[in-house]
């Protein structure tokens, strides 16, 4: 029989006690770490619903791609006569007129919505009963819009012979008076117009 040595077991005791004490003990690190990220916030860009809506398949062109995020028109022309003095940070000071990315598909598809405007806006025209400097009434123009489906929830906005609606796959802009029509597919604006729907470019600044 082995002899008991009082001073041994004594501090085996006291080593039994610490390691329990350390196995009930949570780590507030580890329990940090196992938490879940918090989740993205959501897109500014947002999705909007389709309208104007072509009948039949729209024909997607092959190997094309992607459309780069480019500046509109009004933002090139004022890049073009800032390019002489060198403006600092004049291209991010001007990011919010930039019009967003369209794929080859939604490209096809939005310029088969156009079609489809132009003919209500063609009928329009055709209808006369134009007002001053030849710009039709808003709400005539909206209510074509309106015959392929276009609303308030699809951006639709217009103005003084200017028009823009968002048809679910990009921005179909453009202006409808006696004497012109034009049409323009785009896609939405980083920062549009407030209260103007995506396809509005802001007129404002940063």
């Amino acid at each position: 029989m082995t002899p008991v040595i009082p001073g041994r077991t004594t501090a085996l005791a006291a080593l039994l006690v610490v390691v329990v004490t350390a196995c009930g003990t949570q780590r507030p690190q580890a329990t940090a770490a196992a938490s879940p990220p918090p989740s993205a916030p959501p897109s500014r860009a947002g999705t909007w619903p389709a309208c104007a809506v072509p009948d039949g398949p729209v024909t997607v062109p092959d190997d094309v791609p992607p459309s780069p995020t480019a500046p509109s028109p009004s933002a090139r022309g004022d890049a073009a006569g800032a390019a002489g003095d060198g403006a600092p940070h004049y291209a991010e000071n001007h990011a919010y007129r930039l019009r967003g990315q369209m794929s080859p598909g939604n490209r096809a598809r939005t310029e088969a919505s156009a079609v489809l405007v132009r003919r209500e806006l063609e009928r329009v025209r055709g209808e006369g009963g134009s007002g001053a400097y030849g710009v039709f009434p808003d709400a005539r123009v909206a209510a074509a819009l309106g015959r392929l489906g276009c609303g308030e929830e699809h951006g639709v906005h217009v103005g003084q012979g200017w028009y823009a609606v968002h048809t679910g796959t990009g921005c179909v802009t453009g202006r409808v008076t006696k004497d012109e029509l034009t049409v323009s597919v785009h896609g939405a604006y980083a920062e549009p117009q407030p209260g103007a729907g995506p396809c509005v470019e802001n007129r404002g600044g940063h």
